[in-house]
């Protein structure tokens, strides 16, 4: 076969007759290296017709090239395949290069990104009203010794009511207060979302043993009519404690420093006789709120529930009542929240107006 110059940068070319004595083949393969390196790749077009050119699958320039490999003689084969797919990796690499800039070059609207333009403020979200007001009174809390417990939202009859002291009867069973998940017949049993996060409590005694000092903030559900002020998700913080020798002074005193921590040193406070099944005595704490439109200057506003544990919750949990002796006490979250941001509508906690948002 006799010898004769070719370029290997013409892909219609479709002989290759090289031979040992043939010089122009280093050059082209230098010149095609030339062109690799001086090929434009600022656009999505250029970089098409650059991957089309020298890698396409039919006409590509070193695709083309790869398949007259085997008309070079067997002596020079390894070095021309060496430079060829030393060629081809140098192409895939400028190629990768090029679509990764352009990928971080282009916003999600498939406009380029123009980099003369004024940076754009940066818009961060923050912490919900209710978020804040929960942290604010665990805070509180932890300064005075309390350990913060958790639990499951989904509760059994047993710990959500029984070991509380709720007798079988007890309107809280009903099923206009309950959210049942699986209700059982007879008014005792069955499967729910909890109404308080006093389960937390029943599970933290059983799993360990006094001295208890801790409060248990979550999530509960009931099922009531949606007001402006009432829902039927909100938020409690519960407080435990049961040592030797607690009293209901104990509990005053606490509830006290709270109250003054949370709503300012010259706040007026009360406690109300009440009762709940897992307290006996129990109180409600009011704290009296000024109202420069109201008649009387201000009205008392109740704020949480308390009182001493009551020895049958003990005996459940298999604590001896005569030698521990503990108190309670449990407050809704949204409530204060209102009084702290005068917010006058539950439910526009629920609403996620981003207009009422943004302004915490």
């Amino acid at each position: 076969m006799p010898s004769r110059s070719y370029s290997p940068l013409d892909p219609s070319d479709e002989t290759m007759p090289v031979t040992s004595s043939d010089k122009s083949l280093p050059e082209t393969i230098d010149d095609l290296q030339q062109a690799l390196e001086a090929a434009s790749l600022g656009s999505d077009q250029e970089t098409e017709t650059f991957r089309i050119r020298y890698l396409g699958q039919k006409n590509g320039i070193l695709t083309n090239l790869f398949k007259r490999i085997q008309e070079v003689p067997k002596e020079q084969r390894r070095v021309v395949g060496q430079q060829l797919n030393a060629l081809k990796q140098q192409a895939e690499t400028r190629l990768q290069e090029a679509q990764a800039r352009l990928r971080r070059d282009t916003r999600q609207d498939g406009r380029a990104l123009d980099l003369t333009l004024p940076g754009r403020r940066t818009i961060t979200g923050s912490t919900h009203p209710l978020t804040q007001t929960l942290h604010a009174i665990t805070r509180i809390f932890e300064r005075l010794g309390f350990t913060v417990a958790d639990g499951p939202e989904i509760e059994d009859d047993w710990h959500n009511f029984t070991a509380l002291n709720f007798p079988p009867d007890h309107p809280a069973r009903d099923m206009q207060d309950t959210l049942f998940i699986e209700a059982s017949q007879g008014g005792e049993g069955g499967v729910m979302l909890r109404t308080h996060t006093s389960p937390v409590q029943i599970r933290a005694m059983m799993a360990n043993k006094p001295p208890f000092r801790l409060i248990a903030p979550g999530r509960v559900y009931r099922n009531e009519t949606i007001t402006y002020k009432s829902y039927c998700l909100f938020h409690q913080v519960e407080g435990l404690v049961v040592d030797e020798g607690v009293t209901m002074a104990d509990l005053k005193h606490v509830l006290f420093t709270f109250a003054r921590a949370f709503f300012g040193d010259d706040v007026t406070l009360r406690f109300r006789p009440s009762f709940f099944p897992f307290t006996e005595p129990s109180a409600e704490l009011d704290i009296w709120w000024p109202l420069p439109d109201h008649p009387d200057g201000g009205r008392w506003m109740e704020i949480l529930g308390s009182g001493m544990v009551d020895p049958n919750v003990l005996e459940a949990v298999g604590i001896d009542a005569e030698r521990y002796t503990g108190y309670a006490f449990g407050m809704g979250v949204e409530r204060p929240a209102m009084l702290r941001y005068g917010i006058d509508d539950i439910r526009i906690f629920y609403e996620n107006d981003i207009r009422f948002l943004e302004q915490f």
